[in-house]
Parts: C-alpha cells; sequence; structure tokens
C-alpha cells in the first residue's frame, strides 16, 4: 500500500472517491517510510495532547464521512486541517494514522459546529498546571518574560550541533521541505464546497520565516497533503510566537536526528541481539540474571521509545560515532577518564568509596598528589571542552590534573550517563554527560543538589518501609548515599550500589518488559519469557502480580506524603522462586525527584523524625504545601507510566482487549486505595478523589516545557513536572 494512501483502500485517496472533499484531486507524498510515518504521528499526537500553541484548544472539529477533522488556525492568518482519531490515553483524540496535514489557502471563516467534540473542550487543553489543583494554573504558551533564541549550550557544546553524522554538522532549520509533496490537481479547503480562495486579506508579519508562506503549500485553486515530518512541521511553524519558533527550529532538528535514530536501529538492533545471545544467552528469563544480565535487558530497552515523549531516542549534540561508542543500544564497552581533584575542593565522604577506587598514582599521575587529591571519574564525551569549562567556572585549572590513561572498564546502563563497572557489576557510576534527553532543557549533567536530594530520597523512603514490614519485603532500594562533588554540574559523581542477594534473580527494567525477546519466534516480548518460566506462560498472572506489588508499595508511600520519580528506566522487576512460588519484588533507583508532603509525614512519624529525614534535601521544590503535587507525580508516573502505558500497548498489540487490561489496573489501585481509609482526609481517599474517580488526570507536558517554551512563557517551575490534564481512562467510560 502506498503511503499515499490514508484509507486502505490502495488508491491514494482519504475517503475512498479519489480526493479530499469530493471536489478535486490531490496528490500526496510518497516519499514517507514506516519510521518517518510512525515519528510523525507521535510528534502530532504530543502536540495535540500538550495542545502546544494553542492548537487544539483553538481549533473546531470538522464533521466528514472520512471521520474527524481538526481545524486549526495558524498565526500567519491561514488553516490546517488534521485527521484525528480517538485515542483516550492522556488524551481524547491522536493523530488519525496515517498522519498528514492539510493546509488550507485562505483565512478563517465560518467553521462547522463541532457537535460537542470533546478535542476542543476548554478544559482539555490549553490550562498547564504545576501541580493539579494546589497551585495557580499558567496557561501553556502564555507570554511571561523574555523568550531565549535557542537552547543553551550544554558543556561549551551548543544543542543541536551534531546532526545525526559522525562529526558534527549544522542542518537547516525548517527550511524548504525536502522531498515536498506535489500539488497537481484542484482542492478546496475541508468544508468550503468549493475551489480554493487564493490568501487574502492582511497577514501576520513571518518574522524572517525560511519557509515560503502558505501559497507554497496551498497555491490558488489546489492543495497538497503534507506527509513528510520535514513538510508537517514547517508548515506548523507558523502555529508559535515569532518569539518562540527559535526552540521550534531546535525542535525540528531534535525530531530528525530522531529519525534518524530509528533508522538507525532498525539497522543494527539484529546484530546487536546476536551479541547478547553469545555473551548472556539466548534464554532470557533463565540466563540473563542479576544485575549483570540487567544490563541485557537495557539494552533490548534503548531501542524502544519513550511511552509519552516523541524523540526520546534524540541525544543531542552528540554524533553517530560517539552514540555507537557509549551508548546502551550498542552494548559497548569503553574505560572511564579521571582527574585528580584537590581534597579540600571535593564534597563528599572518600571512606564510603568502593575499595578498588584509584589514588592519583594508580592513575599514572604523580604519587605525591596521593595525599593531597582525590580522583574523580568523567565520562570519556566530557573530559575535553565540558571539563576544561568545569574547572575553569571553579578555578581548578592550575590544581587539577587529568590522567593521561583512561581507566576502568564499564558498559552504559539504559540511562548512559550511568554506567556499571565491568568487574563490579553491581556498582554503578553516575556521571554527567554533555547531552540533553527528553527535551532540550532536560540536561543529563549532575547538579550537585541532586546528589544530596537522591542520598535524602532514599533515607526518607528506606524510613517508611522501615515502619511496612510486608512492604519493605517487596521494595528494595539501590543505595545512592555515596557520592563525590567539586561544586559544579561536571564535576560529579554518584557511586550506585545494588542491594544483595540479586545473581540468581531476574532484573528487568520496566522499560525492557514489552521488548521484543530473542528468539524466533517474533513477536514474543521479555514478558512471554518472564511469564513461561515463572507464572506458567499466563502473561496477565504476571501483569496482575506486578500491578499488586506496584500500587501498594506506592500508595502506602502516598499516605506518608511521598511519591517517587521511579518511572520505566529507575522501576526494575525482581522476580525469583521462593518456598516453590514465583516472588515478584520492585527495585528503585534515582531517588532525588520526588515530592513530599510534610504535613502528611509529620502526621505518620512524628514532627522531630520528619524534619530530620527532610532536612536532607537541597531543592526546595520537593516540599509541597499539599497533598496536589504529590498526588499529580503519582498519577504521572505510578499510573500513566508504569501501568496504563503498558495496558494501551498491550491492547495496540492484541494481547488482551484494553478494557480488560484497564478493569485489571483499576482492581487493583482500588484495592491498594481502600486499604488506606476513605474518611475525609484520609489517603484513601484523597487518591481516590484526585486519581481513581477524578474526571482528568494530570499528564506532563513535557515538549512544550523541555523544548517548545522557555520556563518564563511555560511558566513551568520544573520542566519534568508541569502539566495539563487528559482524560481518566481508569473510569468505566474511559474518561470520555
Amino acid at each position: 500500500m502506498s503511503h499515499g494512501d490514508v484509507d486502505g483502500n490502495g488508491n491514494g485517496d482519504t475517503d475512498g472517491n479519489g480526493d479530499l472533499d469530493g471536489n478535486g484531486d490531490t496528490d500526496v507524498d510518497a516519499d514517507v517510510d514506516a519510521f518517518e510515518e510512525e515519528l510523525l504521528a507521535r510528534v502530532l499526537d504530543a502536540l495535540l495532547r500538550e495542545d502546544a500553541y494553542g492548537l487544539r484548544s483553538r481549533a473546531r472539529t470538522v464533521r466528514r464521512a472520512d471521520g474527524d477533522w481538526l481545524r486549526m488556525p495558524l498565526a500567519d492568518g491561514t488553516t490546517v486541517a488534521l485527521p484525528v482519531e480517538p485515542d483516550g490515553f492522556q488524551c481524547e483524540i491522536r493523530a488519525r494514522r496515517p498522519a498528514r496535514l492539510l493546509p488550507e489557502a485562505h483565512r478563517p471563516g465560518p467553521l462547522v459546529p463541532d457537535d460537542g467534540d470533546a478535542a476542543a473542550r476548554a478544559d482539555g487543553g490549553g490550562a498547564a498546571r504545576g501541580a493539579v489543583g494546589d497551585s495557580a494554573a499558567a496557561r501553556v504558551g502564555a507570554p511571561a518574560g523574555a523568550a531565549e533564541a535557542a537552547p543553551e549550550g550544554i558543556g561549551g557544546v551548543p544543542v543541536g550541533g551534531a546532526a545525526g553524522g559522525d562529526g558534527p554538522t549544522r542542518a537547516p532549520l525548517c527550511g524548504a521541505p525536502s522531498g515536498a509533496a506535489r500539488a497537481e490537481g484542484p482542492a478546496a479547503p475541508l468544508g468550503s464546497g468549493g475551489t480554493a480562495p487564493a490568501v487574502g486579506g492582511p497577514q501576520v508579519p513571518d518574522d524572517g520565516d525560511a519557509v515560503a508562506d502558505a501559497r507554497s503549500y496551498a497555491p490558488p485553486g489546489g492543495a497538497t497533503v503534507l506527509t513528510t515530518l520535514d513538510a508537517v512541521l514547517a508548515r506548523l511553524r507558523h502555529a508559535a510566537d515569532p518569539a518562540d519558533r527559535g526552540l521550534y527550529d531546535a525542535f525540528v532538528v531534535e525530531c530528525r536526528r530522531a529519525l534518524d535514530a530509528m533508522r538507525l536501529h532498525a539497522r543494527v538492533r539484529p546484530g546487536v541481539v546476536e551479541r547478547l545471545v553469545a555473551a548472556y544467552g539466548g534464554r532470557p528469563a533463565e540466563q540473563w540474571a542479576g544485575v549483570r544480565g540487567s544490563l541485557a535487558y537495557d539494552t533490548l530497552a534503548a531501542f524502544r521509545d519513550h511511552p509519552v515523549y516523541p524523540t526520546g531516542r534524540t541525544r543531542i549534540a552528540l554524533s553517530d560515532a560517539e552514540q555507537r561508542a557509549h551508548a546502551p543500544e550498542f552494548h559497548p564497552s569503553f574505560a572511564l577518564r579521571w582527574v585528580a581533584l584537590p581534597r579540600e575542593a571535593v564534597t563528599g565522604d572518600p571512606a564510603r568509596l568502593p575499595d578498588w577506587w584509584p589514588t592519583p598514582g594508580a592513575l599514572g599521575l604523580p604519587s605525591g598528589l596521593d595525599g593531597s587529591h582525590l580522583a574523580l571519574p568523567v565520562h570519556p564525551l566530557s573530559a575535553d571542552r565540558p571539563l576544561a569549562a568545569a574547572l575553569r567556572a571553579t578555578r581548578l585549572t592550575g590544581r587539577a590534573r587529568l590522567a593521561d590513561a583512561p581507566w576502568l572498564d564499564v558498559r552504559p546502563t539504559l540511562s548512559m550517563r550511568t554506567v556499571a563497572v565491568t568487574d563490579d557489576p553491581c556498582t554503578h557510576l553516575k556521571l554527567p554527560l554533555a547531552t540533553a534527553t527528553l527535551g532540550a532543557r532536560n540536561r543529563r549533567t549532575i547538579k550537585p543538589g541532586t546528589l544530596a536530594d537522591g542520598a535524602a530520597g532514599q533515607r526518607l523512603t528506606a524510613a517508611v518501609l522501615g515502619r511496612e514490614p510486608r512492604l519493605g519485603r517487596a521494595v528494595l532500594l539501590a543505595d545512592e548515599r555515596t557520592y563525590l562533588h567539586a561544586g559544579h554540574e561536571f564535576l560529579a559523581t554518584l557511586v550506585r550500589r545494588h542491594p544483595p542477594g540479586l545473581d540468581g534473580c531476574q532484573v528487568v527494567p520496566l522499560a525492557a518488559l514489552l521488548a521484543p525477546a530473542p528468539g524466533a519466534d517474533t513477536r514474543a516480548l521479555v514478558a512471554d519469557a518472564l511469564a513461561a518460566r515463572y507464572y506458567g506462560g499466563d502473561l496477565f498472572a504476571l501483569l496482575d502480580a506486578y500491578l499488586t506489588v506496584l500500587f501498594e508499595a506506592h500508595t502506602t508511600l502516598f499516605a506518608y506524603g511521598l511519591a517517587l520519580e521511579s518511572h520505566q528506566q529507575n522501576t526494575s522487576l525482581v522476580l525469583d522462586e521462593a518456598h516453590g512460588r514465583p516472588r515478584l519484588r520492585l527495585l528503585l533507583k534515582d531517588h532525588d525527584g520526588p515530592r513530599v508532603h510534610p504535613a502528611r509525614l509529620a502526621g505518620a512519624l512524628g514532627g522531630a523524625e520528619a524534619a530530620r529525614l527532610l532536612s536532607g534535601f537541597d531543592d526546595p521544590r520537593i516540599r509541597t504545601d499539599g497533598d496536589g503535587p504529590v498526588a499529580d507525580v503519582f498519577a504521572t508516573i505510578t499510573v500513566h507510566l508504569c501501568a496504563g502505558a503498558l495496558a494501551f500497548e498491550l491492547a495496540r498489540l492484541g494481547r488482551a482487549p484494553l478494557a480488560v487490561l484497564l478493569r485489571l489496573i483499576r482492581d487493583r489501585l482500588a484495592e491498594a486505595i481502600d486499604r488506606l481509609g476513605d474518611r475525609p482526609g484520609a489517603p484513601g481517599a484523597v487518591l481516590r478523589a484526585r486519581v481513581l474517580d477524578a474526571d482528568r488526570l494530570p499528564v506532563k507536558a513535557m515538549v512544550t516545557a523541555g523544548s517548545l517554551l522557555t520556563k518564563q512563557r511555560s511558566g513551568a517551575a520544573d520542566i519534568n513536572k508541569h502539566y495539563v490534564t487528559g482524560p481518566n481512562y481508569l473510569l468505566s467510560d474511559g474518561g470520555r
């Protein structure tokens, strides 16, 4: 089937009659591969979900025989039409597959009534919130302060500088689209019933837009369906305020890099999986054991997309060659660089470091430095410009010594900046990396304060688990109390130790659960292999056991006023057998981004103990004034990413009806909530009102806050905790 055929009838039209609206032929661009088609759909889904630039809230729904279309006004006075279909996971609608966009060569006129379409409901889009119900809402895109022209660099490396080759190059931003679609026949605007008029009337200034104006896409007498990533994003550039277009252009580069990565991953994955099988064995659920085996699962997970963020495979400012040598999807091994810093400049407890930690002399530096200096590991990708800039900023240039020879072999984990020590796989080192992922502002450096926050978060979570013996046996914590830093985001390291006793267990990051498993059955998932070993092949039983532990753990933590940023990368399933029965536990790591309600914590632990545990946090945003921000993290992380995302993907794979999977989630969540009590103000009553029975749930606006807008314009206090709202798919009607 041609990619120009949008209804599956093989003739390139949209509703089976050869054109878009029954009044002319419309040509479409067929130069779109499956990867570009998939990425374009995910990007459009994200823009709709977050109501970026008001695309959804300002749109009107046009009812047509082939389905609904959104007519969206742009800043240049024209409109575009986007076909949509029902979704339900964090948004009522998504871009209809295959995704495409129709520019309309006219100024918006009378619109077809939307007949109450939920897509245009005011509360479904524009209002972004920092914490649902507990802080003032900030409208996405509301002007508030000056916008920056482009994202700042990372460690001296310009963001977006590498454009997909082995060396850094800079692609033209939103220029004339490559492989542009053709317009060979007339097509009227949707609902117009006639030939498209020329664009007329006053036009919004284009502010130097590099793209030709709307008439290049839809000249008088004709229109073109846009199906390529470049063409669609170039047209949607007109939705952005001129002050935001520099950031939009950077996001376009991010999208192109994601497409490059998708194609590269498809080429290399078979060979990588062969190497995994050779190194770890061909039966993952039996042979990929312990923390060492989890690295193989990390590699499988690295080939998967983020559940929500559309360009999660992009690592800004890193070339293909740099990623091949250091990224988890290639499963490489490499050695770290080391810098010796004056001991008085380093914060941390050297006595807690592993026994193998090198002295400066062991690194080939003068042995006289052993008493005065402390060795700090440096990621090879951060050892040049980023390190030099950090030493200048801390005035350590003349006193620090970089060892010439690398030392200590490691492999990357799923997060890439965290590496596992080859000869001590239970020890991981988290290192600053000169890149950004999941948005240009999600820099993968290490702010010194986050190290203290991680240690405090671990102590707080451990204190809660210690008061809940049954839960304490089901939830394991990585030890993140050992760290060093010299007051700069590129002079820091976290030493993460895994709990003992995992050697005979399957330690599987949640992000890998639905990855294809090695073997002849191309439909088999990692989850299938685990279910076959531990649950007699019953995938539903595995999910049931997982959801039971997940919700019991996080509802109990909520009762103490605590919610963790334990998303799919930070949560692992630990599977083994105990007393002849399967045992499923959770392993949690990265404890530095929680939300804590001090009053509720004090009510559970006592004021003095709560104050002691809270005193270690550096980031003031961690402490909240109410339950709302804590419930928001519970909903967006525990419910959406750790439960809902699995259900919707399994349903798309045909493993079970969506309604059955969502009922399982609701039932297990309800059971966990009911244990917390239902009196007014009780933790159970709060979670039931804010999550289980709420009409709408918070949804992370990750693209808006992370890439498209400055913090001043988005109003985001924390780009990873900035929200819009979406339907509650746990309700019997799916929130629609």
